[in-house]
Order: C-alpha cells, then sequence, then structure tokens
C-alpha cells in the first residue's frame, strides 16, 4: 500500500507521519517535492537555501521516488501547494489518497506564529480542495483524531482496508531520521510528544489583518468537511 497524505501545513500531518512511522510495515516520506517546490518558485521559506541543498529538487525524479513500494507500505506526507501545476501528479492515481483537514483559523494562527504573514497559497486550502477533486480519497479532520485518536485512526485504518496497529498510538520523543532538514524550525512540539496532543479548545481569534484569507478558505475546508470520515 502506498499512502499519499495530502494537508496543508500546521495541521497534525507531521504527528500522523510518525503515527505511521511508528508501525513495522511502513516507511514514511516527508514532503518530498518541498525542495523542488521552494527552487522552482523562488518562494522565501525559512531555512531555503538548507532544503534545496539538501533535498531533491526534479520533481521527475521525485515522482519516480513516490511510485516505490515500502516495507511492504509506505506512508507520504504531501502539502497541495507543492505541487505546482508543472509537476507530474500521476503517481498518485495508483496510491490509496487520503486528505488532512483542519480548520483554517486554527491553521493561520499555528502557521503565522512560525512564518509572518501568510497568503491564502502558502496554506494550500485551494489546492487540497483541487486534488481532492482530481484524485478523490479519504478526508479526516485532524480536530476529531486530537478528540479521539485511537477510535479515529482505527476508522481510518478501516476506510483504507489496513489493519489499525495499537503502535500508531505512542513514539518515541525526539527527532526521525526521516525528517527532512526544516524539521528543526516547524516541528519543535512533535518533537517533544509521544503521541497524538489532546482535544483542542475554542477557534483562536484571527488578526484583522489575516481575516481575508479566512474567509477565502473556509468554503473549500466546509467543503472537504462535509466528506470526512467520523469513528
Amino acid at each position: 500500500m502506498r499512502i499519499a497524505m495530502w494537508s496543508g501545513p500546521r495541521n497534525l500531518s507531521t504527528a500522523m507521519m510518525y503515527a505511521f512511522g511508528a508501525r513495522a510495515d511502513f516507511s514514511i516520506m516527508d514532503e518530498p517535492f518541498y525542495a523542488a517546490y521552494l527552487l522552482a518558485t523562488g518562494a522565501d521559506h525559512p531555512m531555503t537555501a538548507e532544503i534545496v541543498a539538501g533535498h531533491e529538487t526534479d520533481p521527475h525524479s521525485i515522482a519516480e521516488t513516490c511510485k516505490r513500494d515500502g516495507t511492504p507500505h509506505i506512508y507520504m506526507k504531501h502539502m497541495p501547494h507543492h505541487m505546482l501545476s508543472n509537476f507530474p501528479l500521476d503517481w498518485a492515481k495508483d496510491c490509496v489518497n487520503v486528505h488532512l483537514i483542519r480548520h483554517p483559523a486554527r491553521v493561520i494562527a499555528s502557521y503565522a506564529a512560525k512564518r509572518e504573514a501568510p497568503t491564502l497559497k502558502d496554506i494550500g486550502f485551494v489546492q487540497q480542495a483541487e486534488i481532492y477533486n482530481k484524485l478523490g480519497g479519504i478526508v479526516i479532520d485532524s480536530t476529531d483524531i486530537r478528540a479521539q485518536p485511537e477510535m479515529m485512526l482505527r476508522a481510518l485504518c478501516k476506510a483504507i482496508n489496513l489493519p489499525f496497529d495499537p503502535a500508531m498510538l505512542k513514539w518515541p520523543a525526539g527527532p526521525r531520521a526521516e525528517d527532512g532538514v526544516w524539521a528543526k524550525h516547524w516541528y519543535g512540539a512533535v518533537h517533544k510528544s509521544t503521541g497524538i496532543a489532546g482535544a483542542e479548545g475554542p477557534l483562536p481569534e484571527v488578526p484583522e489583518t489575516l481575516r481575508s484569507i479566512l474567509d477565502a478558505a473556509l468554503p473549500y475546508y466546509s467543503g472537504l468537511r462535509d466528506a470526512r470520515i467520523s469513528p
């Protein structure tokens, strides 16, 4: 099985990668198209030079890597906004495509704490809806996962015809060898964790300067949320 997990940033995506990586039957890949995206767009992200120097930047070569099997399964963490229009996507047609979503107010608040002034493109909601429309797949909400980790992981495994493994619920604190070089900027909280964090509180207040991004992202989030799985 090859799982392509599509998620915008600040969306429980690394914790989900660690959950699948805790299984003995899975290998994992961390945002393989990130360096190619940065090189192609010239986007000003934290650690851009290190990311481009340390990771494959040819999208066609990356696509071939994404076709390989794991041990025996592979879990690939992908950001939909990394998939530029001239990047190959055919490799994903044979994957189990899963779309991880989170309320945009939470995404914007968390992203802005790590990188100032995010744009709608940065948080990936439009691109995620486009990829869902192209590939279909399973939708799961990170808020549901944090509220009921075991029940939602069981529901996800059932939806993709994969036996549940309790190992998904716990992992050792610290980084993983498969982390991208960007982990030291973005993954601090996950590196301190040993499992999926607990239920989230009320939605954060989004600053007025970012309210237009929230308003633009909400319809895409709501459309995907209507398709989400439940326990």
